[in-house]
């Protein structure tokens, strides 16, 4: 062998063995420094779209089944509540408040109180959220008005926020399932949900709520995952020839974006509570890198 060729094979093994010391180093230093990550849920849509009621529902539904989640409260208008706060935002600023002080109506001092949040978030928020880092679940309990979703950037920056603190978040958007009998209110509610997820460009789960309601669940059939071509005949039937071609570009839109696709909530089933969860999990990958807590094996419980 040349004297060429023995110095460059001692190259070759002294750059692969710097490579190797590399990535252990580098490995070990993301071990020993582990970034730590919450996971969190924004629960929107509509007033009156059982939002709140979701919220406590699937409170219980974790504690029965020994998992630990944290409701945040976001409405500064609310008042009772049927799951315990971990944070609220009244403990910042509240609706009546806004009212009286300001002389503001219902919107326009909603509005106000988020966007006074919204100043907030180095602060108030982040002084909340540092107990709440570890792996911990949150739930955020959004205020209703659908402005807050589609065009004003107070819940967008919220959500931003969230990342920087290492939260992966996941929009659970709640429609009445009362949208789903008439074909023009479904598209309605879809145009909105799909409003909201451009907006918070989040990983967005689309739930039909208070499905306990509902009478007769077949009439819901043709929406919970429609054909574009069934939505467009409908659309047709309901309205003038003038507008063909909107019913064509509103149904191709709504298409294009896999937003006709909706997951059923009954609260009164366990089993349909979880397979949302689920479905929320997945999207948030939550769980995936949790470690093995000791306290999740009791011995004397399994005796």
């Amino acid at each position: 062998m040349a004297y060429s060729d023995v110095v460059n094979l001692f190259l070759a093994i002294a750059v692969w063995c710097t490579a190797y010391i590399a990535v252990a180093v580098l490995a070990s230093f993301q071990a020993f420094h582990k970034v730590t990550m919450g996971y969190a849920q924004l629960v929107i849509g509509p007033a009156g779209s059982g939002k709140s009621t979701y919220c406590s529902s699937l409170y219980e539904h974790c504690v029965a089944s020994r998992r630990t989640i944290h409701v945040v409260n976001l409405d500064p208008a609310a008042e009772n509540f049927d799951y315990p706060v971990a944070m609220d935002i009244r403990e910042l600023i509240s609706l009546d408040d806004v009212m009286e002080e300001l002389g503001l109506g219902p919107n326009g001092g909603l509005v106000y109180c988020m966007e006074h949040l919204e100043d907030n978030l180095d602060d108030w928020l982040t002084e909340e959220l540092d107990n709440y880092l570890d792996d911990d679940y949150l739930v955020f309990d959004c205020p209703g008005q659908i402005e807050l979703y589609s065009h004003v950037p107070v819940l967008k920056n919220f959500v931003e926020h969230l990342k920087r603190k290492n939260f992966t978040v996941c929009a659970v958007y709640l429609l009445d399932s009362q949208f789903m009998t008439d074909v023009t209110k479904f598209i309605s509610g879809c145009m909105a949900c799909l409003s909201a997820m451009v907006q918070l460009e989040l990983p967005h789960v689309n739930i039909l709520s208070k499905m306990d309601l509902v009478t007769n669940k077949k009439d819901l059939d043709d929406f919970l995952d429609p054909e574009p071509t069934f939505l467009l005949s409908e659309l047709n039937q309901r309205m003038g020839p003038r507008y063909a071609k909107l019913n064509k570009a509103l149904i191709e839109l709504v298409n294009n974006y896999s937003m006709v696709s909706f997951i059923p909530l009954d609260l009164r089933k366990e089993k349909s509570i979880q397979y949302v969860l689920g479905q929320i999990d997945n999207c948030i990958q939550y769980g995936e890198d949790a470690d093995v807590k000791v306290k999740d094996f009791d011995p004397e419980e399994d005796e």
